[in-house]
């Protein structure tokens, strides 16, 4: 049995990683949140020690180090992003692996660091990247490799998932903590992108907003038009019609890829592989890093391909 601390308890994914770690056959004897709501705990670990102070936290793992007793395997990392480098070497220094959500870090410079930090201490830090491990996606890339064509793949992302007022008076709207949104919310399909279709070749943006954003992107095997949206009034009418609040679409040469299910699982799927050694580590993360970094700080222009909802979005 391994034992896992958690930093980011009352989070949105950490009931995932909660359930993850249960199902993996881990037992995660401390947590630490800000926040104390997170009786979700219960439902997994009720005896897992609970901190709202970080210095507290740190204090209690680092005995638990010096006595040799219940010494922390993994550090689960669910807090805001722009906190994630910092709690990562928190985890390394501490002796334990890392076991960190997406984004590792905002900026692409800061992954030298850590590459840096797993020598000094002779441990690693892992990923979740839970579309790699999604069967539908593993089979298309299966299916990618498997061609032999000279034209480029015709690709299409659409992610709209609808959020209220709270999300920009909180620290997802602020881009400094956050990275922005196609940071924020799409930074695991840029990386899916690049799993499936190679190495990134260009990058234009053609809209950028608090709550949406648009550009295009070019890959060895693929070029692809994406948007990306906050707002509920960017949802296909039959979304809308529906009550659904999110829209997932890639198309591939105009044929619909399906993934919309298998996701639940995912977290647990990850944490299979990260402990039989298979996890993603800090250079898998390079290309899409980088990819949303470029984002964040280029203009809008209108070279390249134009995703179709971008003009209706403005």
């Amino acid at each position: 049995m391994k034992n896992f601390a958690l930093i980011g308890a009352a989070g949105y994914i950490a009931p995932r990683h909660m359930k993850a770690i249960s199902e993996t056959g881990g037992n995660l004897i401390a947590a630490l949140d800000p926040n104390d709501s997170v009786g979700i705990i219960d439902s997994h670990f009720p005896d897992a020690h609970f901190f709202t102070e970080f210095e507290r936290f740190d204090r209690h793992i680092d005995k638990l180090r010096r006595d040799g007793e219940g010494q922390v395997d993994y550090v689960s990392i669910c807090s805001p992003n722009y906190l994630h480098d910092s709690h990562m070497r928190f985890a390394l220094r501490s002796g334990a692996d890392a076991i960190c959500e997406k984004p590792l870090v905002l900026n692409p410079w800061n992954l030298d660091g850590l590459v840096e930090m797993e020598s000094d201490t002779g441990r690693k830090i892992n990923t979740i990247l839970q579309l790699r491990v999604h069967p539908s996606i593993t089979a298309l890339r299966d299916k990618i490799r498997s061609e032999a064509r000279d034209e480029k793949y015709e690709v299409d992302l659409t992610y709209i998932t609808s959020r209220g007022r709270w999300y920009l008076q909180s620290w997802k709207g602020d881009e400094r903590k956050s990275g922005g949104i196609a940071t924020n919310i799409g930074v695991h399909f840029f990386d899916m992108l690049y799993f499936l279709f190679g190495d990134l070749q260009e990058n234009f943006v053609h809209l950028k907003e608090p709550t949406k954003a648009a550009g295009y992107l070019e890959y060895e095997k693929a070029r692809c038009r994406w948007f990306m949206s906050l707002e509920a009034s960017d949802l296909p009418a039959s979304v809308k019609a529906n009550q659904q609040r999110t829209y997932r679409s890639i198309t591939m040469d105009g044929q619909e890829i399906e993934f919309s299910g298998g996701f639940t699982d995912l977290h647990t799927r990850s944490y299979e592989e990260i402990l039989a050694g298979r996890g993603y580590g800090v250079e898998a993360n390079r290309c899409a890093i980088e990819a949303v970094s470029a984002i964040r700080s280029a203009p809008v222009v209108t070279s390249g391909e134009r995703h179709p909802l971008v003009s209706s979005a403005k």
